[in-house]
């Protein structure tokens, strides 16, 4: 099985139908009032938890996904049909992130896994009807539909689990996730037998349960990239507890101290937070280990002087399994929930386009201020609402229009006009 946990998309909401110019014709009626009907609104695109997947795998080939447009508005009041949202399925702790600044848009943990609108479609325009007035009654024109969002981003897996199984290759990590939960792992005798990380449901007989991850193995410069670390280190971080499983019976000659020192190492040099978590020693191999043969003094002496709890377990046996368990629900009990990372952006940062080109032109004292992104912002503008009016404010600050008004001569109590929207202007 072919494992991806990064993606790179492009996704466009639908942009809203255009509203209509029409007249109501009837019998006997020689010149009816306006009657076109508005557009509808276009399709949002949708992120949902798919909670049968763990892998972005569907995007490897896919890059571009597109909601449907809004219909457009007919005569006799018929409104454009409303477009349905495309719904983008992901695995569960997908991170959806800006692509050119990397900032995170949303964390698909958040809220339960809750539905997320990354783009929002286009609003229809109004038919001519909205804009007959006493003195205008034969309005000729219509409002168009705005078009509907559009940005690229990057999608990063991040599985969901409560623990985290780490440790070399070949420790017995897969068996064990095998003996504790209904998951079926790849086991073999070689190194890297796991090239994904595998979920496991573990019960523990009180109704409460947790789930457990089996992290590819690790090496001695995984942060740097050696060996599968690079690519699944970033898993471990949703985890509250590590269960860091070492080969006690030495079975190739391996040192069971250097090993826990070496893939705490990569811990610390990839991210302090994890180097954090607290940790319980799973010495494996149990039944393998002759222990009228083996000093185990020096390995306790070292677990308890970091502050570890220590298990003797076999994943072949299932000695200690009962035991292991137990003791990573009692901990579990006292750790704080999985992480949810929050969102780096504000509400101004996402681009309502693809692009953000200004125009100003000046006839009199009236500065006139144009450019298809704010075409669409004012779609999305409620002019009565005050938060929305000054969450208006706040994008026309940040984006820099306000400054290049300055440099265009504006001046207070000048006219600004957006798309038929007047203000005056002020410093």
């Amino acid at each position: 099985m072919i494992f991806v946990d990064e993606a790179r998309i492009t996704i466009i909401a639908g942009n809203g139908g255009n509203g209509a110019v029409s007249f109501r014709r009837e019998k006997y009626v020689a010149a009816g009032g306006p009657d076109g009907g508005d557009g509808g609104h276009g399709g949002n695109v949708v992120f949902r938890v798919d909670k049968g997947t763990n892998t972005l795998l569907a995007f490897r080939y896919k890059h571009k996904f597109q909601a449907a447009n809004g219909g457009d508005g007919s005569g006799a009041k018929f409104h454009g049909a409303t477009a349905d949202d495309l719904i983008i399925p992901v695995p569960e702790g997908t991170l959806i992130r800006d692509a050119a600044s990397g900032k995170l848009i949303h964390d698909m943990s958040e809220n339960d896994g809750a539905d997320f609108i990354a783009c929002h479609g286009g609003r229809g325009g109004w038919g001519n009807r909205h804009f007959s007035t006493p003195t205008r009654q034969v309005p000729m024109f219509a409002k168009s539909g705005t078009r509907g969002e559009e940005r690229e981003v990057t999608l990063e897996l991040k599985l969901i689990a409560d623990v985290g199984l780490i440790g070399f290759p070949s420790v017995g990590k897969s068996s064990l996730l095998a003996k504790i939960s209904a998951a079926k792992p790849k086991i073999a005798e070689y190194h890297f037998t796991t090239l994904t990380p595998n979920l496991g449901v573990v019960s523990t007989g009180t109704g409460r349960g947790f789930v457990a991850a089996d992290i590819p193995g690790l090496i001695e410069g995984a942060a740097d990239g050696a060996g599968l670390g690079h690519d699944f280190l970033r898993h471990i971080e949703r985890c509250r507890l590590l269960l860091h499983v070492v080969d006690i019976a030495s079975l190739e000659e391996r040192d069971p101290i250097m090993d826990i020192d070496a893939i705490n190492t990569e811990l610390s040099r990839y991210s302090e937070k994890l180097a954090g978590l607290p940790q319980i020693i799973v010495a494996n191999k149990a039944d393998m280990l002759v222990r009228e043969l083996t000093d185990l003094e020096p390995f306790e002496t070292y677990v308890a002087q970091n502050g570890w709890q220590l298990v003797y377990v076999s994943a072949v046996t299932g000695e200690g399994i009962k035991e292991m368990i137990k003791m990573t629900d009692a901990a579990l009990q006292q750790l704080p929930p999985v992480t949810v990372f929050e969102t780096e952006w504000t509400e101004e940062e996402l681009p309502v386009s693809a692009g953000k080109e200004t125009t100003i032109r000046r006839e009199n004292n009236t500065f006139y201020v144009e450019g298809e992104w704010l075409f669409n912002l004012m779609g999305r503008v409620n002019m009565n609402d005050y938060e929305s009016m000054n969450y208006f404010q706040r994008v026309l600050q940040t984006s820099g229009v306000f400054t290049m008004l300055e440099e265009k001569g504006c001046k207070d109590g000048d006219t600004v006009s957006i798309y038929d929207f007047e203000f005056d202007f002020v410093k």
